[in-house]
């Protein structure tokens, strides 16, 4: 099935009492036995839940794998991926990642005794040169948050198989739409799906997806066991959401482009980071690994004080956290998204006090255009 046909269908089912066409909120948290030892395949709403079910089997088939387990956050997620490792084990990570997974990783999951080593995962040597004994996984995020730098997820695949590595990809950026981590040979697709996935700024959340079986078995253990599940009807609105995911990222691409090219032309940022820029360093690299170059654009405008003037004289753009929301937002990551990594860690791979980043909606581009030319003055 292609794309669209799979968001609106696969993992749907109708009520089986009125043949409702849209997947029921099934908002229980428990389940009636008809006796003792004999049920229907539920028992317990944070053990299974069938909207929740839809809503991981929609996911998982549209990044083309077989399983899919939600978690109440990104974090949650994240966390819970961790359990695939154990104390005294090491980790690869991309050096510049969501802030958040900065701090959960180094900050909290140090202290039971995991090791990370935060390298720049766009050379492929990087990773291969920090292999140790005891590493047993490589978390990459491309394209980066916020610098949208890009690793070859081919390249990071075969070297975790001949390392016998587990490989992971957040691929919140891009979306199922624009990338599709699996097909390259990655173990684990990892997705905030606060972000584009719900795109209208009302659920938080998160989901990891697979084809292997084993991962799979854990971490459906520990969706259980730890319980960091969401509720269903947040699930009901992701897979609401999912629907028209196609279209929304098709019109964020579009805005994207169309804004990262006036940026460019205006000549008021000292730098603009953009995949789809001809001048990205991995430009073909996009085009061979993305189906598009999505919603997110970057600038660094030299300083705080310039940075301030466009963050705090914008309209139209929302200043606020987040990203992939119909509408535009505008932040400031190395004092909210990032604010938790250290100053000599975000400016070594060019966070700067002066950058800012733009998540681009699906407004009228005229009017974002407008609106930030107005904002710098």
């Amino acid at each position: 099935m292609g794309f669209s046909t799979d968001a609106i269908h696969a993992g749907q089912i109708s009520d089986p009492v009125t043949g409702a066409v849209i997947t029921p909120l099934y908002q229980t948290s428990t389940y009636e036995q008809d006796e003792l030892g004999k049920h229907k395949g539920y028992e317990y709403g944070r053990t299974q839940n069938k909207t929740r079910e839809a809503m991981e089997a929609n996911i998982a088939a549209l990044e083309k794998g077989k399983y899919g387990i939600a978690f109440a956050s990104g974090l949650a997620a994240t966390h819970a991926l961790m359990s695939l490792v154990k104390s005294g084990d090491h980790i690869i990570v991309s050096d510049n990642v969501y802030g958040g997974t900065y701090r959960l990783f180094e900050q909290n999951l140090t202290a039971y005794g995991l090791e990370y080593s935060w390298v720049d995962t766009s050379n492929l040597s990087n990773i291969e040169n920090a292999i140790k004994e005891n590493t047993k996984m490589v978390f990459v995020e491309t394209p980066t948050n916020p610098m949208l730098v890009l690793t070859d997820l081919k390249g990071v695949a075969v070297i975790a198989k001949k390392n016998d590595l587990l490989s992971v990809c957040d691929n919140t950026f891009m979306s199922p739409y624009f990338q599709n981590p699996l097909t390259f040979g990655i173990d684990i697709v990892l997705h905030s799906t606060t972000k584009y996935l719900n795109g209208h700024s009302d659920v938080i959340g998160g989901i990891l997806i697979t084809s292997n079986e084993k991962v799979h078995e854990r971490i459906r253990y520990i969706q259980n066991a730890a319980g960091g599940v969401p509720a269903p009807f947040d699930c009901w609105l992701v897979l609401r959401a999912t629907k028209t995911l196609a279209v929304r990222m098709k019109q964020h691409d579009e805005n994207a482009r169309a804004f990262a090219n006036f940026l460019v032309n205006l000549g008021a940022a000292e730098k603009v980071i953009y995949p789809g820029l001809q001048n990205h360093p991995q430009h073909e690299l996009a085009k061979e690994q993305m189906s598009g170059f999505g919603g997110m654009v970057s600038a660094d405008f030299g300083s705080l004080e310039k940075a301030k003037k466009v963050l705090n004289n914008v309209k139209i753009f929302i200043l606020a956290e987040s990203l992939g929301g119909v509408e535009s937002l505008i932040s400031h990551p190395a004092s909210m998204t990032h604010a938790t990594v250290p100053k000599e860690e975000r400016e070594k791979f060019g966070l700067t006090d002066g950058l800012v980043r733009f998540s681009v909606g699906i407004e009228d581009v005229e009017d974002l255009i407008e609106d930030v030319e107005r904002a710098i003055g």
